[in-house]
């Protein structure tokens, strides 16, 4: 499982001030705060300018891989050419519109790097076959153009709970699909928290792992994340290795076996004496 860190983001108005001013220490920070990270996301928007600066010093301060994830081809070219050696770089994103695959296709080719593929075109599909169909024509066209599909990550769009309840689990069937459908099987990667945005900051955790669990059960190979929810992160690492230390893990395995084995939520067996267990049941149940 690759982790990508998410918390350099330009929708957050510390981080847009940071970068607009060039506070390297406020940079600095967010950087050891992603140390747990395999690679760090700058999202910029659709900024030019700033990978200039920013990737020098991303560079001096984190020792990861950089997702570069910004709609702006050029300023993508202009961090992909300052860091060099980009074979487990990422550029974020391409989708099924033909200018920006065009483009975004032809970096990755360029720079051998990781392509991240969003599973629309001038929207979100609704369903898993929609989206497994714009999938399959994007995945033709990379290979087509010579692209690795080992280095393809398809994100199949997680909406939030909140808004759209029946899409969770429309997102998990597009993951399973992908990963049946392809003679060499690319990989897939998912947004983890669009599936709480909106929702009070309380419950976010929870909704999040929870949703992990059902995503790391479809075979998953990447995730962008909260870098500092490091509890996401050991209960992942936990559900790779099947090594459960606590009694809400061997909960989280049955969980990730139901899922893997299109089980039903209902059926698994939990202490209902245990606050923290019926809140992660309950979980389940509005994801399902």
């Amino acid at each position: 499982m690759i982790f990508i860190g998410e918390n350099l983001h330009i929708i957050s108005k510390s981080v847009k001030n940071a970068l607009i001013n060039k506070d390297k220490n406020f940079i600095k920070d967010l950087l050891n705060a992603q140390k747990n990270m395999d690679c760090v996301d700058l999202n910029i928007g659709p900024q030019s300018g700033i990978y200039e600066w920013l990737v020098p010093f991303v560079m001096e301060n984190y020792s990861g891989n950089i997702s570069f994830d910004t709609t702006n081809a050029n300023e993508i070219e202009t961090g992909l050419n300052i860091f060099k050696n980009c074979e487990n770089c990422f550029i974020n994103s391409a989708s099924k519109n033909k200018d920006r695959f065009e483009k975004m296709s032809d970096l990755a080719l360029k720079y051998n790097c990781n392509l991240i593929l969003l599973t629309m075109d001038n929207g979100i599909p609704k369903t898993a076959d929609e989206r497994l169909e714009i999938a399959m024509e994007m995945y033709e066209n990379a290979t087509t153009k010579g692209l690795n599909p080992q280095k393809l990550y398809f994100d199949p769009l997680i909406l939030p709970v909140n808004v759209a309840q029946n899409q969770a689990m429309e997102s998990i069937n597009t993951l399973r699909m992908i990963k049946e459908t392809f003679e060499i099987a690319p990989k897939t990667l998912i947004g983890l928290s669009n599936i709480s945005n909106g929702i009070p900051k309380e419950i976010k955790p929870i909704i999040n792992r929870v949703f992990a669990c059902y995503a790391t059960a479809c075979e998953l190979d990447g995730m962008i994340v909260n870098a500092k929810d490091t509890e996401l992160i050991r209960i992942v690492k936990m559900l790779k290795s099947q090594t459960p230390q606590y009694e809400t893990d061997i909960l989280y395995t049955k969980i990730f076996d139901t899922i893997k084995n299109f089980g039903e939520i209902d059926n698994i067996e939990y202490n209902i004496n245990s606050e923290e267990e019926q809140k992660i049941i309950k979980t389940c149940q509005i994801l399902s």
